[in-house]
């Protein structure tokens, strides 16, 4: 999609930022497979070898009359691993924003720029994402509704840092201007991607039992990284679009102008 396609739209529309959510991906597959492959596939599969790892021992400790044992660098393992996926997380989302605002310009992404602008703004990343994510813990324990007010609020809140280098609260504030007026819009669409990301693990799913039975756990692995980095794509994609959607509708920002704030 170029800008002059882009012209400006008279409200939100579900079914195209869908549509620009795949044209952007089939455009730029090949760099989104591989920020994808570095900073979620290739992550997640050494994870789920080091969990069955783990899962066998302890079935097999079990077996030989041996009781659970608490073990502390559990605590730390974790800990670290949690540390890591937030920053492998926030380079990836902020990368996949950055290529997808330079598509929409008309202008051909690359590897190196979508990863030098998401590293110059790491750590305020990182401090939004963990501020949204207790915020809709705390929201979603309290009935649910909260968290489902709180998730479109902030929905386009890492965009917004990322292209609008705002601090972290102006960010969340920011995306609750811009989202107001178009949350049930939102939802809807968050729906319809949530449910063909089911659809896409429950056949994942069926696959790696059956791959599982013939060759173990290796295959089951690879499949549950690569619906893991394609599930990351198609969700950090969709929020960059809706970002850009959200200021057309509601500002008439044309894309040259919010590429050039990476300029």
């Amino acid at each position: 999609m170029t800008m002059a396609s882009y012209d400006r739209p008279a409200a939100f529309r579900i079914g195209r930022v869908f549509g620009d959510t795949f044209s952007v991906l089939g455009r730029n597959f090949g760099l989104c497979i591989g920020l994808a492959a570095i900073f979620s596939g290739i992550p997640s599969f050494l994870y789920q070898l080091w969990t069955q790892g783990q899962v066998e021992a302890t079935l097999a400790a079990a077996e030989g009359g041996v009781p659970p044992q608490f073990d502390p660098s559990s605590i730390g393992t974790g800990l670290g691993a949690f540390l890591i996926y937030m920053v492998l997380a926030s380079i990836l989302q902020s990368a996949l924003v950055r290529a997808t605002i330079e598509d929409l310009n008309g202008k051909q992404p690359t590897f190196s720029d979508s990863i030098s602008r998401a590293i110059s703004v790491l750590l305020p990343i990182i401090g939004l994402s963990i501020l949204v994510y207790l915020g809709l813990m705390i929201g979603f324990m309290l009935l649910v509704i909260p968290g489902i007010y709180l998730l479109l609020r902030w929905s386009v809140a890492i965009p917004v840092l990322v292209q609008e280098r705002r601090g972290v609260l102006d960010s969340m504030s920011r995306s609750a201007t811009l989202t107001k007026g178009n949350r049930w819009r939102i939802l809807g669409l968050i729906v319809i991607f949530y449910i063909a990301l089911i659809v896409l693990q429950l056949a994942v799913t069926l696959v790696v039992g059956v791959a599982a039975t013939l060759t173990g756990g290796l295959i089951g692995a690879v499949l549950f990284a690569l619906v893991s980095a394609l599930s990351t794509i198609l969700i950090s994609i969709a929020v960059a679009v809706t970002y850009v959607e959200l200021r057309y509708v509601k500002e008439g920002a044309d894309v040259r102008e919010l590429a050039e704030i990476f300029a």
